[in-house]
């Protein structure tokens, strides 16, 4: 089974993220939920990103970089995972690691350094449209993304609000969530029969 790290949104580490991670655990997974808003969270996004901005992008990628480091090494390597925010720090760090398993998005992307290469499989989940990851952008990201190497397979949710996995928000769509999940637990269940 596989060992991840997910990383929260924006919103900070809501119960939609201690919810995922038992999901993904009640299917064999090994799951690090890392707070890098010392306890914050958020009901409303603009205080979340409020928040975001005031720690700084720079401090958030080094508060990532410090909840993985004590992981690693990982034997077959570690799956990186985030939802928003969350998924453009997981695609750094995964980016960054030559040991990574693999790259799973959850509603969200980051820039690519011209030089970024990859071979590890990436899952990628987002609303259509979406308010934070446009068309023109994900087309850009799909294309930077294949010619880094990576294996990517994106799903698209048509009329879902942005984060639409958390119940407790207005964007959520329970059976986009649902469907998202299934293919998340078949891609985890697919890298391990990999590794």
């Amino acid at each position: 089974m596989a060992e991840i790290v997910l990383f929260h949104s924006a919103y900070g580490p809501r119960p939609a993220v201690a919810a995922a991670a038992d999901r993904l655990r009640a299917a064999g997974h090994t799951v690090h939920t890392p707070d890098l808003y010392e306890g914050r969270t958020f009901d409303d996004l603009e205080e979340g990103m409020a928040y975001r901005d005031e720690i700084g992008n720079d401090e958030l990628l080094r508060r990532a970089v410090g909840a993985v480091a004590p992981l690693l090494p990982v034997e077959g390597g570690l799956v990186y995972a985030g939802f928003s925010l969350g998924g453009a720090l997981a695609q750094n760090l995964a980016l960054a690691d030559e040991q990574a398993r693999g790259l799973l998005l959850l509603h969200g992307t980051s820039d690519l350094r011209e030089d970024a290469a990859t071979e590890i499989p990436v899952q990628l989940h987002v609303a259509e449209p979406d308010a934070f990851e446009s068309e023109d952008w994900l087309n850009t990201w799909y294309l930077w993304m294949t010619r880094a190497g990576a294996d990517v397979e994106v799903h698209r949710y048509r009329g879902a609000g942005h984060l639409y996995t958390d119940a407790d928000l207005p964007d959520h769509d329970a059976e986009a969530a649902e469907r998202t999940w299934a293919a998340a637990l078949a891609f985890l269940a697919e890298l391990d029969g990999q590794g």
